[in-house]
């Protein structure tokens, strides 16, 4: 019984990273700040030759992603001073706004149109994309919606039902655009919150089943999304054609070998591989800075994504369940949509427009992303002041 209380003393203090004695989770910080610098250095040095041609700056988007990356700690800022309280009050505001936001990016005149897909509205200096707002909305829907019905959502078998149905509104605004990839990712945020509430096991093979038969009648009744799947399956087949992309994101990971050509020393950046700053920049890191570049961004992911679990599992014990499930649900949306995006790239899995959390080229992802990281270190604050409160209750 000794060996197994050491034993547990000894992973708790070596999860535990950040020092008790701060109000904050220092380590999350730390992590948050890293990848933010990394996807600059990153997207500096695979748009120079895009921004040449289009702009005849090669600095140009390296620009604009330093004011995304500016905007992003504002907002960061001003989201660690709101109460989560705060959120779960605005929970069913949030959502309305998303789907106003869907429904009006459909509008001609109002999205923007960009190769066959209206996912964008035109703002001052960049252009906003409501999926990327929709995903957050949804967590924090989701998270209250789960929070006020946690009994029924665990003794009743059809509870995943209405989750699904507001998934569902959103996912079918989406597939309009259309973007089947940020569909994926509000299934994959309310399946896995429906995991951690604990819905019947049932449900969960069901709703497998349902999502799997859904994606294969999208993929096949749209000749854009088959040959993309196609494309994805031997990619050198046709490699001026549907596998132009990952052809050259493939060659771009094979000349990185271990340690990388160097930065700057891209060669596929060269106007070779499309979108390199943006969908595909995680293959430009691999060609310049090799197999270790590429894990140490999923070790420092990775390691983000971990102290999101771990600041939702002390949000559960301590019977906070809104702030739970909100960290939580940030958790799945990071794992999944870095986990696409880099499996993309490997060719791994099908083309899809996702961006690589806090690392590609984007307003809107850069910006979204760092109000849930902001809300992650506000829910934390929060456990640690309660911590606080109980440890002198019990003093006194």
């Amino acid at each position: 019984m000794e060996f197994w209380d050491k034993a547990k003393a000894q992973y708790e203090s070596w999860t535990r990273i950040t020092p008790t004695n701060l109000m904050y989770d220092r380590a999350l910080l730390w992590l948050f700040i890293v990848l933010l610098l990394i996807g600059l250095l990153a997207v500096s040095s695979a748009s120079i030759p895009v921004g040449t041609r289009l702009f005849n700056d090669p600095f140009y988007f390296a620009k604009r992603d330093a004011l995304y990356l500016l905007l992003s700690c504002v907002f960061f800022y001003f989201t660690v001073q709101i109460s989560t309280e705060k959120w779960e009050q605005w929970h069913a505001r949030l959502f309305l706004l998303a789907l106003f936001l869907l429904v009006l990016v459909l509008i001609p005149g109002i999205g923007r149109e960009v190769n066959g897909a209206r996912r964008w509205i035109p703002m001052l200096f960049f252009n906003f994309q409501p999926a990327e707002f929709a995903k957050l909305a949804l967590t924090c829907f989701l998270a209250s919606y789960f929070t006020r019905r946690y009994d029924e959502v665990r003794s009743r078998k059809l509870s995943a039902i209405k989750p699904f149905v507001v998934m569902g509104l959103m996912g079918f605004l989406l597939l309009i655009q259309p973007d089947l990839g940020s569909t994926v990712v509000l299934f994959v945020i309310t399946f896995g919150l429906l995991f951690i509430v604990g819905a019947h096991f049932i449900q969960f093979l069901a709703l497998i089943g349902i999502g799997i038969f859904l994606f294969v009648v999208l993929v096949v009744s749209s000749a854009y999304r088959l040959r993309r799947f196609t494309g994805f399956l031997d990619p050198f087949k046709d490699p001026y054609g549907t596998g132009f992309q990952l052809s050259n994101s493939l060659m771009a990971f094979g000349r990185g070998e271990f340690n990388g050509e160097g930065l700057g020393n891209s060669v596929q950046k060269l106007e070779y591989l499309p979108e390199a700053h943006t969908d595909f920049v995680m293959a430009v890191i691999g060609e310049e800075f090799g197999f270790l570049g590429i894990l140490a961004i999923i070790i420092l992911l990775g390691l983000l994504i971990f102290r999101a679990m771990k600041i939702g599992r002390e949000s559960l014990q301590k019977e906070q369940r809104f702030k739970g499930f909100l960290a939580f649900g940030i958790a799945f949306w990071v794992f999944f949509q870095g986990f696409v995006n880099l499996g993309m790239a490997l060719g791994l899995l099908p083309t899809k427009g996702l961006t690589f959390p806090l690392i590609s080229y984007g307003g809107s992802s850069l910006i979204i992303m760092s109000i849930s990281i902001g809300l992650l270190l506000r829910i934390d604050h929060e456990n640690r002041l309660m911590q606080i409160g109980q440890a002198r209750l019990r003093d006194d």
